[in-house]
């Protein structure tokens, strides 16, 4: 079992060393393979410096540019991780534990994903364990969403991995402003593409329940203040969506 790790990346040089790191712990990874959209900062020379093999490719969407990557790799078994995510010194033992054992049975690998905002580690608000199948063969499963919330489909059957995959989102409520934006927008085109309906009456009632069902329900209060203002920022970005989607149709 010999694994290609793909990283997709745009002007990640902040993050994309401590992402390629992580993948060399315990000899996990056999070949790091960085995807590169247009880079206008380090994040190829820094990756190159690191031994990491970098193409360059214009950007296609989330799940086809990941799905180049996982074309282009060396190996047929894909460790596909962000820029900004690392794997724990466990993850990477455990994964490296995998190559050594008989053929596996199972066509992919789900793992937790620890997530860090605005400089703490959220454990609720409906953001842990969020497990996500990073580890996976790329002849039985491959991304899809075409948008945005791109994910593995694995084919035949998924395992657990134990340990964590940690996620470094935002540092400043600006970032995550932005992000937000961002994402809303793509998720609208989605919502307008699919040409569901957005009636008026969700636009009202579903952002005060995404943000009870993140704080009360999920337990997001466990989570301080952070809780309280992911929970807001839920359900902002559930009424930003609709109204965008709703403006994009008319």
């Amino acid at each position: 079992m010999k694994i290609s790790a793909t990283i997709v990346a745009f002007n990640e040089e902040r993050n994309i060393a401590r992402a390629i790191r992580s993948l060399q712990r315990s000899g996990c990874a056999d070949e790091v393979l960085v995807v590169d959209s247009g880079s206008t900062d380090k994040t190829r020379q820094i990756a190159a410096e690191l031994g990491a093999r970098v193409i360059e490719e214009p950007w296609r969407g989330y799940a086809a540019q990941k799905n180049f990557a996982a074309a282009s790799a060396v190996n047929d078994w894909i460790l596909s991780i962000d820029a900004d995510e690392e794997l724990t010194p466990g993850l990477a033992s455990e994964i490296a534990a995998l190559k050594t054992k008989k053929p596996t049975q199972f066509d992919g690998w789900a793992m937790p994903r620890l997530a860090r905002y605005l400089g703490r580690w959220i454990r609720h608000s409906g953001w842990y364990p969020d497990r996500k199948v990073r580890l996976y063969h790329r002849d039985r499963a491959a991304w899809e969403g075409e948008y945005v919330h791109e994910s593995v489909r694995v084919n035949g059957e998924a395992g657990e991995l134990q340990n964590d995959l940690l996620h470094y989102t935002c540092d400043s409520l600006s970032e995550h402003l932005r992000t937000l934006d961002r994402y809303t927008s793509l998720a609208a085109q989605e919502l307008a593409a699919s040409r569901k309906p957005v009636p008026f009456h969700r636009l009202i009632a579903d952002p005060p329940w995404t943000f009870l069902r993140s704080y009360v329900v999920q337990r997001g209060f466990l989570d301080g203040a952070h809780g309280f203002l992911i929970a807001a920022m839920a359900g902002f970005y559930t009424f930003t969506k609709y109204a965008k989607a709703r403006e994009t149709r008319r």
